[in-house]
């Protein structure tokens, strides 16, 4: 049962805090909060009524759909049912970039600009609107309570986006401090910061945990080489994202931690596609997203056959995600979860995962520490990593303007 302070923070503050950025989220939240217990069929046709629209809205105010269905002979109002969307072409990286101005709706406003942590080698600058902020974070909500944690509860992130790390402003760092939430950073972790970042851990004894799954298992097997107990913090689940979660994985962390790990599947671009439940469900947010798979030649694949996974955002309507390309290997599962939601489920996530980097003097260090700053440079249209000794790091790029001196040097200095 959720203590006062985080009810209040949960039911006053943060819905206050939505409200004033102009988000819909509470709102959102809430209708999922219902809409997660109905069965399939109904689940389809509100998917089925809100793609129709979502269609429309792209049709009538996107130049880079309106153009595709115009080439295509593809109208919104022939749709008759969900998978009616795979007569449409698959959405990759590579043709966001070459249409990145047409790819915005002509009414969208207040656009933030993001980018992708490139682990494809292949980053992508895109953007999102209020609407699908509001979606997003609703999704996450909702799935963060279906562990009896909520917004409020103490929470230890062990992250290392330079869009959290670079953002602690006094407003940022303030509204952190009200809703319980330390953030720390991932991408160099030596065993003095490892002790630091269990010692926190026991003295901010949180609720909740979330981060990489590699990042939580080494800081899990950090504490079983120093023989310190951590099963007694009072932690009630760790969440896990951006990574494949390796069984071995989520063993460590929930013996170490003393709690379950709870998977998350999504991205930036693709948006929170699925979440775990305490059944061990991954539930698909049918509410907003179509989820597909399909074969090497684009070809939708039933369930239980592995498959190349492709997202459609329903919420996105101002930079539109229709039939985008992850790059992700997973399978769709066609039975119900045990827990007697009727969000679809995805039965395996088969996709990359980020391995970690070692410094020379031995320093750990997350992938992604390298891949956010080659995924800014513009002139890098993509590239691969590739640790080989201690001594020895490659970096592959491909380049649109040739690999000067200059750029050499930006790289070499990473």
């Amino acid at each position: 049962m959720a203590g006062l302070y985080t009810s209040v923070i949960s039911s006053v503050f943060f819905p206050l805090h939505e409200r004033l950025k102009k988000h819909d989220t509470v709102a959102v939240r809430q209708k999922m909060e219902i809409s997660q217990w109905w069965d399939r069929a109904r689940l389809e046709e509100l998917r089925l009524l809100k793609l129709r629209r979502f269609l429309a809205d792209v049709e009538a105010h996107v130049p880079y759909y309106r153009k595709l269905f115009s080439e295509t002979g593809f109208q919104s109002g022939e749709i008759s049912r969900v998978a009616d969307l795979a007569r449409l072409p698959l959405l990759d990286k590579s043709t966001i970039r070459a249409n990145i101005d047409a790819t915005k709706s002509e009414k969208a406003e207040g656009l933030a600009r993001f980018n992708t942590g490139g682990s494809s080698g292949e980053p992508l600058v895109f953007y999102i609107g209020k609407e699908r902020v509001s979606h997003d974070v609703a999704a996450k909500w909702r799935a963060t309570r279906w562990w009896d944690v909520d917004f409020g509860d103490p929470e230890m992130v062990v992250w290392g986006s330079p869009i959290e790390l670079n953002a602690q402003d006094r407003i940022r760092g303030l509204r952190d401090r009200v809703l319980r939430t330390k953030l720390l950073p991932a991408f160099e972790m030596s065993e003095q910061k490892l002790d630091r970042f269990l010692g926190e851990i026991r003295h901010t004894r949180p609720k909740m945990l979330f981060g990489y799954p590699s990042a939580l298992s080494l800081i899990a097997r950090h504490a079983e080489a120093r023989g310190l107990q951590m099963d007694d913090v009072g932690i009630k689940v760790a969440f896990v994202t951006s990574e494949r979660l390796y069984d071995d994985q989520r063993q460590q962390i929930g013996k170490v931690f003393g709690c379950p790990v709870a998977n998350g599947y999504g991205g930036r671009d693709a948006g929170f596609v699925a979440h775990e439940c305490p059944h061990g469900g991954m539930h698909i947010t049918a509410e907003d997203i179509i989820v597909e798979t399909v074969d090497q030649q684009g070809k939708t694949l039933p369930y239980g056959a592995a498959g190349e996974i492709v997202v459609t955002h329903l919420a996105t309507r101002d930079f539109p995600f229709i039939r985008y390309r992850t790059g992700d290997i997973g399978v769709l599962d066609s039975r119900p979860c045990t827990c007697g939601r009727g969000l679809p489920l995805l039965k395996e996530i088969q996709g990359r995962s980020t391995d970690f980097l070692v410094a020379q003097d031995g320093t750990v260090m997350h992938g992604l520490a390298l891949i956010y700053v080659l995924r800014d440079l513009p002139e890098v249209s993509s590239f691969k990593i590739v640790q080989e000794s201690l001594n020895l790091t490659r970096v592959l790029v491909v380049t649109e303007v040739g690999l000067n001196k200059e750029l050499t040097s930006r790289i070499e200095s990473v």
